[in-house]
């Protein structure tokens, strides 16, 4: 398989996944403004949408979209127990929680990298942002991680966002919880080999 990126994107996502399940990969790093891979290929050639992350597999099919990806990762590799089984109220507890992830915090992150967006409207997406994470916080309680004692697909993206904050001013301290649960993640073998190889360290 071979895992498009770019270096701290939502691409980490299922990047860190390929490494926590021990799946054999490779990178090709995307450069977003350019629209180019490090090879030089014309990325909207990859993915038409010319987003990150995209998973071509062995059998030159892709997949795009991180919600489905860590998903399709994941059930590669079941007895890791990173996604419940399909059919279980436990897998549509982790699908709310990467629908809640890409729709809600994801997409209002976003414009907070991009500088034409008006001083105003990132005030107002901080203030949405403090309200969600209100919101995340109250759920994940003092329980480790999101779905409970073991860490899920959705933990590893809520950690990618979360991880954005350092960049866009929103400063995890104010929710304790938050901050250790990032934490905690943060200090797995995967998601440290996962940001070295992205040059993030």
């Amino acid at each position: 398989m071979k895992l498009y990126y770019s270096p701290g994107a939502c691409s980490l996502s299922p990047h860190i996944l390929l490494r926590e399940l021990g799946l054999p990969f490779e990178l090709e790093k995307v450069d977003g403004r350019a629209g180019k891979t490090e090879k030089g290929t014309d990325f909207r050639t990859v993915n038409p949408k010319g987003a990150v992350p995209t998973l071509e597999l062995d059998d030159g099919q892709r997949l795009t979209e991180g919600p489905a990806i860590v998903q399709y990762l994941a059930d590669r590799r079941p007895e890791a127990g990173l996604v419940p089984p399909a059919g279980t109220m436990e897998r549509y507890r982790v699908q709310e929680w990467l629908n809640y992830v890409t729709s809600e915090l994801h997409k209002r992150f976003s414009p907070l990298f991009n500088p034409k967006t008006p001083a105003e409207w990132k005030a107002s997406l901080r203030e949405q942002i403090a309200a969600q994470l209100d919101y995340v916080a109250g759920a994940l309680g003092e329980r480790p991680y999101l779905m409970g004692e073991r860490p899920t697909v959705a933990d590893f993206y809520l950690y990618v966002i979360l991880s954005w904050g350092r960049v866009v001013e929103i400063d995890l301290g104010r929710w304790p919880s938050l901050k250790a649960y990032w934490k905690r993640i943060a200090a797995r073998p995967s998601v440290k080999a996962a940001a070295q190889a992205e040059g993030l360290v």
